[in-house]
Order: C-alpha cells, then structure tokens, then sequence
C-alpha cells in the first residue's frame, strides 16, 4: 500500500477497497501530458516569482522531462494506491530529484490542478474535432460537385413529396456539420481560461503571476473567481451538448444511408469494405457502420445527462463526486472521433443508383404543388388551387396514373385556368430549377451554395 502525500492528518492506512473505490488512474492517466506540462509551467512561474529557486527549477523541469519519456517509453508503474496522475507523477518525481520534487505543489491544490489539464486536454480535442468535421464537411461537398444534376425525391413524414437534387440534400448535411464546427469553435472561449492558481478554493498567499503561466499554456483569459474555477465543469456540458448534437446529425445520415441502401429503396449501395455479411443468410450485405453510429449516438446523449445529473446538486466549490466527469468526457472524445473519421472514409465510397433514383420521381404525384401553383400564377387562390389539385390527385389515383399522365381534357375537367403547357411545368427538370429562391433546389442555387461552401473551408483547411 503507497504511503500518500496526504497521509499527515491520518492515524490510519487508507483501506484496500477504498483504495481501489476512490482511484481514478485507470481513467486519467491518459491526462499526463497535459499534467506534466502544466507543472513545467507552474514550475517556471514559481522560479520567475521568485518562490522556489532557478536551480530547483531546473531539477524538477528536467525531472517532469524524464518521467514523461518514461511514460511514453510504457517503463513508468502505475499503482491505484496513488490515486491519480497527479499523485503519481509527483511521487515518482521525488524519486527522481529527491526533497525538492516536494517544493512543485507550492501554491496549487489538485483541484485547479486538474481543471488545467481538462481544459488543455478539451482544448486539444476541441480542435482535432473541428479539423476532422471540416475534413467531413469537404467529403460532402465534393460529393455534391459529383452527383450535381442527380435527381431524387424528397421526402416529408418519409413519404414521396417533391424532387430535389441529390447534390441539394448532401448540402443539407453540410450545412448541419458547418453549424457543429461554428458550435465547437465557439465553445473554445470557454475552455481557453487558466484556472491555475485557484488553489484549493480560495485563491494563494504566494506572489504568483497567473499571466505568466497563462502565456506559457497559451491561455488568453485567466479565470476571475477561485471559487467556480475549481467547480466549474460547464466547459465540458457544453462540449458533451456540441457533441450530442453532432452525433445526431451523424445518426440522421446513417438512418438515410440505411433505408437508401435497403431493397426497398435501392437508392445506394454501400462499400463491401465498410460492411459485413450474416453468420447464416449468404446473400446478406449490412450496414453495421451507419447502425453502430446511430447506436453510438445514444452513448454520447448519456454521458451529456450523467454529467448534467451529476453537477446539478453539487454546493460550491469541489466534490469527489466530479471525478467521474472525465468517464464521460473521455468516452465522448474517443466515439465522436471515431464516429467522424469513418465516415470521412466511407462516404467517397458510396455507390449513387442514379437511374433507381431519378425513376423514383416519376411516381407518388410530386408534381401535384406545381400544378396548384400553375393554377395561381393563372389567377385561383392557392387555397382553391389546393383543394382543385387535390381532386385530380383523387382521379388520377382512381385510374392508376400519375397527373402528367393524364390528358389535357382529364386536366381540364378540374379547372379552365388548365391549358397544353401544363405539360411542360410538370416535369422533373422544371420542378427542380424553378425553384430559385434562396436555399432552393434549383441547380443555379445549388451550384452558387457549392461555390461559397468550398471558399469557407479553404479559409477553414488554411
């Protein structure tokens, strides 16, 4: 059993399942990077303030190096009895430079100790999640660029409603990815403030310069309350928030990839290389990929309520309790990543059935919105036009047809505004590129939303 650093005010050895009960090290060991260079810098601020020496400093810096490497050389020993990464490097950094390694903890408690390494931690993983969505977003986009005059049908209550490009509906998917990255970005403000130097709870009596270290982290804000620096986790709520969300657009492609590569749509078919056959049916081809994201999605919603569960009742400053945000977080990370980086290689793979798709489109009267605003632009109320639409729809139903299989006195028989160029309104290509407002389907709007999606993320890749 590791004698403790704290071990002072006690009369007892910590009991063996406690020991194993409280420690997190399984769990936060991945944090020590960050925790050794957040002691390098804490280190050099107490030599600049003159609160430890030069040569001290020295010692501990080239000690912090050498159990790194050791670390990363998979030579260093880890033991539940010392808790946490911090306990654990601290106490192998007396072994290495002796009595002066107790001199490192001088005006810093664990508790803005590990609120440092989170945020560095969340800083760097914050960043490789946007660089790898701006990654995505560019699949998509060039997956637009490929497939531009590809039309399908859209869908509403997923039942046939009215044609649109396939390029238009990948854009769709760019446009919610482009939101995720804006809401990561944004979430850096929050993660980049130093709490370094909060202590325990209320702050130092030591001359430190909090600045100092904030440059050396490359911090821009320092925090401005001891108190909330060490109780805040709102940083990673909102981190676990961005990535619920982004892991619902994720599960929204797979459910479309899913039902598209199915035999009942026949809309795509997926790479055999990022799917998996059945132990017993030999002509099977499934999904796995897109229904492991879709079902990984539901982890990450319940790391965002266990978090949010757990810091809902806690009184100001620290508890133990938040020990368990890292579970949360780091399971997060490690699906969102994983989640992302799949499909950035899979989807360039896909396999579009163009003919199944475009054929789908002839069928379900998706033209039937075009025909009520024909009737409008000839003078009939849409409320009218709607209703009058509605009853050829009925009609064309009753005789197996579709509208524009009808005949120009069938068409008629339901309003005199009717004439021969109804014909050419109730065609794909005029569905699909009168649409020009704004955020339409049309292929002039489509193509200009391509043009300024690729100039974003080059400033983005850049």
């Amino acid at each position: 059993m590791s004698e403790k650093l704290w071990s002072g005010r006690f009369s007892e050895k910590t009991n063996r399942m406690v020991e194993d009960f409280t420690s997190s090290i399984d769990v936060d060991k991945r944090l020590y990077s960050y925790d050794i260079e957040g002691s390098i810098a804490h280190c050099r601020m107490l030599a600049k303030a003159s609160i430890i020496s030069d040569a001290d400093a020295l010692a501990l810096i080239e000690g912090l190096g050498l159990i790194k490497r050791e670390i990363e050389r998979g030579e260093f020993r880890f033991d539940k009895g010392l808790e946490d990464i911090h306990m654990h490097i601290e106490t192998r950094l007396i072994e290495k430079v002796g009595k002066v390694a107790q001199k490192l903890h001088t005006a810093r408690s664990r508790n803005d100790q590990i609120a440092l390494d989170m945020r560095m931690y969340l800083r760097d993983e914050t960043l490789n999640t946007v660089k790898h969505l701006v990654m995505l977003a560019k699949v998509i986009v060039d997956l637009a660029k490929k497939y531009i005059d590809v039309v399908l049908p859209g869908y509403t209550h997923l039942q046939r409603a009215q044609p649109v490009l396939l390029s238009h509906h990948f854009m769709a998917y760019y446009e919610m990815f482009s939101r995720d990255i804006d809401r990561f970005n944004d979430s850096l403000k929050r993660i980049n403030v130093l709490p370094l130097g909060s202590a325990a709870i209320a702050g130092t009596t030591y001359p430190i310069d909090r600045e100092y270290t904030a440059q050396l982290l490359d911090f821009p804000k320092v925090s401005a309350n001891s108190i909330d620096a060490v109780s805040d986790r709102d940083f990673i709520i909102e981190f676990l928030s961005a990535a619920s969300i982004c892991m619902i657009h994720l599960s929204r492609m797979s459910e479309e990839l899913i039902l598209w590569s199915s035999t009942e749509f026949g809309f795509i078919e997926l790479p055999d290389s990022f799917t998996t056959g059945s132990s017993i049916m030999p002509q099977k081809k499934n999904p796995d990929v897109p229904e492991l994201v879709r079902g990984k999605t539901g982890r990450v919603f319940g790391d965002l309520i266990s978090l949010m569960t757990m810091m809902k009742a806690l009184p100001l400053s620290y508890n133990r309790d938040m020990q368990e945000d890292k579970t949360a977080l780091f399971q997060t990370v490690d699906i969102l990543k994983k989640c992302i980086e799949i499909y950035i290689k899979m989807l360039p793979k896909l396999k579009i059935n163009q003919e199944t798709m475009e054929r789908a489109t002839s069928k379900g009267f998706l033209n039937a919105t075009d025909m009520a605003d024909y009737l409008v632009a000839g003078g009939m109320p849409f409320r009218q036009a709607h209703g009058c639409v509605g009853g050829a729809v009925v009609y064309a139903s009753s005789k197996k047809k579709e509208l524009h299989e009808l005949t120009l006195k069938e068409l008629k028989s339901f309003s005199s505004h009717i004439k021969k160029d109804i014909f050419k309104i109730l065609t794909t290509d005029q569905m699909i590129n009168r649409r020009k407002s704004i955020g339409g389907t049309a292929l002039k709007c489509v193509k200009a939303a391509i043009k300024e999606a690729e100039r974003k993320l080059k400033i983005k890749m850049d």
